[in-house]
């Protein structure tokens, strides 16, 4: 569900309110000037000419400042490397995944992370990853191009950074910011890539990009533009809502969400945690549905925070953290964790079950094991044992019918995630939700070979996509009637499509989305 870490718009300090920011200047300013027109009403009437023109042209030019009018705009302090390190990061996050750990490993090489540019670099990334559809679609309208995605990596990288500040944010560009994204990043890429690269891009942007303006060419596109969600997604939710609860859906993933911390209970109790966050200026609040899981604004940066680094905290929805708690993983058990890696859910149920028993939990990630490896230590977690194999071969591995709970959380669509990783509205394709859907199918085959008889499989997503969700539950009762049946659940969420599922939704339950089927397996296959 992703990494521990940075979420989006979290990094850094929250600085003062802008109204803050404009008074102090203008209060101090207007003390001054009272106190020196009393002075110059002592001396003489030249002198006092000469004082009041002075402070008047000072006020009045400190008061334009701060209001933005005639004074420098926020976009001109952007510099030529910050330029570049937004379009290095746009381009890491094709390969990257979340986009926190993109934006993570180019901030800290560039050195940006944790600085003053930091919370800045981090709000634009941010605002770029969740308008990137329509960053591309305008490219493509633009530059009359078949698809973006024809272009070399950077020139791609380029024209999106560029798409974005000239086309959908083209009043915050000031003459040495185009400057920048025309001149400084031409010759940038023409380094990265070839001369020729450089050459077209200035092109783009000083004969096209410069005067382009995106118009949304149907009701559709306009919600597409308005909530930042591509169309075919809104077609989809239309499916598993209402039709007046759409709208508050979208209005739902384009909320900051809240952070959720999971206190760990083999390290530390709630009450100390909650006493340590209050103590550091959180306005922190529990879970109405998991006890252990808190919930406060942002920012907060975890790997500054002790709690997090001596293990008591892990960064975990409420949503996640039910999981666990629905299959009640008991000590001494048997647990697969099919899906495991970065072992959010790993580290919860080794929790309830009080270190006791056999985690085997199965990925293929290699760098998400390494995570999970390094979580799993500071968490002070000893009974997992990490297998580096695709869980379909979990039956050969470990055998058929041992374990007493199964976890399958497998690789999905995470439509249900929107407003925690916004790169996530337009990297999925509709076509690649039926390979998805196939693969999580064979997966949960897997699961009941696994599970013995009067055990437990709990299969989740973070979809909100029926084809992820019920239709794969379905499918397999279908196949396995008389040998696993659906245990109800009967809350604290909505009902799923299917009777005995649940489902949490972002704008009804202020969680991300999630699906839940809880499956027995009352005989041997």
């Amino acid at each position: 569900m992703g990494p521990p870490g940075f979420e989006p718009g979290l990094t850094g300090a929250p600085g003062p309110h802008p109204s803050q920011a404009r008074l102090r200047p203008l209060f101090l300013y207007g003390v001054l000037f009272l106190v020196f027109m009393g002075f110059v009403f002592v001396v003489g009437k030249g002198f006092k000419f000469c004082f009041v023109y002075i402070l008047l042209r000072v006020f009045m030019s400190s008061l334009v400042y701060e209001r933005g009018g005639g004074g420098e705009d926020r976009s001109s302090k952007l510099s030529r490397e910050d330029v570049e390190v937004l379009i290095e990061v746009v381009k890491e996050a094709e390969r990257v995944h979340p986009s926190q750990e993109a934006k993570r490993r180019v901030f800290s090489v560039r050195g940006v992370l944790g600085t003053s540019k930091d919370r800045v670099l981090t709000a634009i990334y941010y605002k770029i990853m969740r308008m990137l559809g329509i960053v591309d679609k305008a490219l493509v309208r633009a530059l009359n191009l078949p698809s973006v995605h024809i272009l070399d990596p950077w020139l791609r990288a380029a024209l999106r950074v560029a798409c974005f500040f000239l086309v959908f944010n083209n009043r915050d560009v000031d003459p040495e910011l185009f400057s920048i994204l025309r001149g400084c990043v031409a010759k940038f890429l023409s380094e990265k890539t070839h001369p020729y690269v450089g050459v077209w891009y200035w092109d783009a942007v000083d004969k096209v990009l410069r005067c382009f303006r995106y118009v949304p060419l149907s009701e559709v596109e306009e919600l597409e533009l308005k909530y930042l969600v591509p169309s075919w997604l809104i077609e989809k939710l239309k499916i598993v809502l209402e039709p007046g609860e759409v709208e508050e859906f979208l209005r739902a993933v384009n909320r900051v969400p809240k952070i959720c911390v999971r206190v760990n209970t083999l390290k530390a109790s709630v009450e100390e945690v909650e006493r340590y966050l209050r103590r550091h200026g959180k306005a922190v609040e529990r879970s109405r549905y998991v006890s252990t899981v808190l919930k406060f604004h942002g920012p907060f940066e975890f790997e500054r925070c002790p709690l997090y680094r001596e293990g008591k905290i892990v960064n975990q929805d409420e949503a996640c953290a039910l999981a666990s708690i629905i299959l009640d993983p008991r000590p001494g058990e048997t647990v697969v964790d099919m899906c495991a890696a970065p072992g959010g859910k790993t580290s919860h149920m080794a929790e309830l079950m009080r270190n006791t028993g056999r985690i085997y939990a199965f990925d293929v990630d290699a760098q998400r094991i390494e995570r999970m490896r390094r979580n799993l230590k500071r968490l002070g977690v000893s009974n997992v044992r990490i297998i580096e194999r695709s869980c379909l071969d979990a039956p050969k591995i470990l055998g058929e019918e041992i374990a007493d709970k199964v976890l399958l959380d497998p690789p999905c669509s995470s439509t249900g995630t929107l407003a925690k990783y916004p790169e996530v509205r337009w990297r999925l394709r509709p076509e690649k939700v039926r390979e998805l859907a196939e693969m999580q199918y064979r997966m949960l085959e897997t699961a009941v070979r696994l599970c013995r008889p009067g055990g437990r499989i709990l299969y989740t997503t973070c979809s909100i996509l029926p084809e992820e969700c019920e239709h794969v539950v379905k499918k397999i009762l279908e196949k396995y009637e008389g040998i696993v049946r659906l245990v109800s659940l009967d809350g604290p969420f909505s009902p799923g499509l299917i009777r005995g599922t649940m489902r949490a939704w972002p704008h009804r339950h202020d969680t991300i989305g999630f699906f839940y089927a809880l499956l027995e397996k009352v005989r041997s296959t």
